[in-house]
């Protein structure tokens, strides 16, 4: 049943007649609130910062980048090593098996190769975000130099352990691989337009 307030006199409540007259409920009608209850709910959509240098700063904080890099790191190698799982399954199956061993196969070559080259990546994008993290408040600069030496950094501590021939070498590629990254992110900026 309708609240008898909401509609015009002389009209029935029972919902026969047009809706043109009627109007709508306000719940703070009665509250002779001084100042607009819309303003309560209109909030920003900007991010807040307390001081001028912060909203100046266009980077994600030290955790922000750390989960991202990780999270990023172990999906993607999830996925790539899920993919090299498959095409194993596939290469290894057998003319006379049952599906449920075809099945069987796959889920754990899959879920093996998956969660090797995930747990890879993920600590590869570990040890990057902490370097880099590190080398911008040390520099108190975000500039393509911290990301260059994060990749040298994380290359040569990954492989350190297999000698030092192995660590500078795949410091050498995690150094040229960042400066592609970090070059490309700059072309994408000024050639790709924003959609």
């Amino acid at each position: 049943m309708a609240d008898p307030r909401m509609l015009p006199p002389g009209s029935d409540d029972r919902g026969e007649s047009s809706d043109a007259g009627r109007r709508l409920y306000n719940p703070y009608q009665d509250l002779n609130m001084p100042y607009s209850y819309r303003t309560l709910y209109d909030l920003p959509t900007s991010p807040e910062f307390l001081f001028k240098e912060e909203a100046l700063a266009q980077r994600r904080s030290w955790g922000e980048n750390l989960t991202f890099y990780t999270g990023v790191g172990y999906l993607s190698g999830a996925v790539g090593g899920a993919a090299l799982g498959l095409r194993d399954a596939a290469r290894g199956a057998e003319p006379g098996e049952t599906a449920k061993i075809r099945a069987n196969r796959v889920l754990n070559s899959c879920g093996s190769s998956g969660r090797r080259v995930g747990n890879t990546l993920g600590v590869i994008g570990l040890m990057y975000a902490g370097i880099e993290s590190a080398m911008v408040a040390a520099r108190d600069r975000d500039d393509w130099i911290n990301s260059v030496a994060a990749g040298l950094g994380t290359g040569a501590l990954f492989r350190a352990a297999n000698g030092p021939r192995s660590a500078v070498v795949a410091g050498a590629l995690g150094g040229v691989l960042a400066a592609a990254a970090t070059g490309g992110k700059q072309l994408a900026k000024r050639y790709v337009p924003v959609i």
